[in-house]
């Protein structure tokens, strides 16, 4: 096809997108117009409530010990914990380079995403939790949600297969189990980026094979 129609055709889809973010932008503006001062109040009085309960749930939040990584140390903490926060990504790990790195950027997620519980638990030493949930390589993420583990991460093969995969892919990635959300995105809006369901441990190697 001939590089100027080609260029004509991307311009009129341009056009045409802008045309359409403009005409829903008069609507909104329209609405607002049409609001009377009590409307206006009741807004605002709805945000309000809607400031309030979400501050009261990040202090419930913080008290379970949301936004902090810390690690727990044995299955009764772990079964203790998903029971009681709703969204839990629990990295089981050991001592070697890759887990390491998984710390690194779970760290960082910990505090952004205070609507989560990031811990982590040494596999290892967990065997009877480890074997339950049939966690083979490590490192290993288990998303839990309404205490049901509802998928894994497992080592770094969704990552682009490196270490040096960013902070926002591994985010990406746990987004769309729906353990944790982005700010200003709706969960349905996520629940079309899901991961389809799959065997995560085909042809996975024994963390026990894992370099130190």
């Amino acid at each position: 096809m001939d590089n100027s129609i080609v260029q004509e055709i991307l311009e009129q889809q341009v056009l045409s997108v802008a045309k359409a973010v403009e005409e829903q932008i008069d609507d909104q503006i329209s609405a607002l117009d049409r609001l009377d001062p009590d409307d206006i109040e009741a807004l605002r009085e709805r945000r309000l409530q809607q400031m309030k309960k979400m501050a009261e749930k990040r202090s419930r939040w913080i008290k379970l010990g949301h936004g902090e990584y810390t690690e727990i140390h044995n299955e009764k903490e772990f079964f203790s914990i998903v029971k009681a926060s709703e969204r839990v990504v629990c990295h089981f790990y050991r001592e070697n380079w890759p887990c390491k790195v998984m710390d690194k950027h779970l760290a960082i997620l910990a505090k952004q995403h205070v609507e989560t519980r990031f811990i982590k638990l040494n596999a290892e030493k967990s065997q009877y939790l480890s074997e339950k949930l049939r966690i083979v390589v490590l490192p290993t993420l288990a998303l839990v949600k309404n205490a049901k583990v509802e998928d894994y991460v497992v080592g770094f093969d969704e990552l682009g297969g490196r270490d040096d995969f960013s902070t926002e892919e591994l985010e990406e990635r746990i987004a769309k189990a729906e353990v944790i959300i982005f700010e200003g995105e709706s969960l349905g809006k996520l629940s079309k980026l899901k991961a389809p369901t799959r065997n995560v441990r085909h042809g996975a190697t024994s963390y026990a094979s894992d370099s130190e």
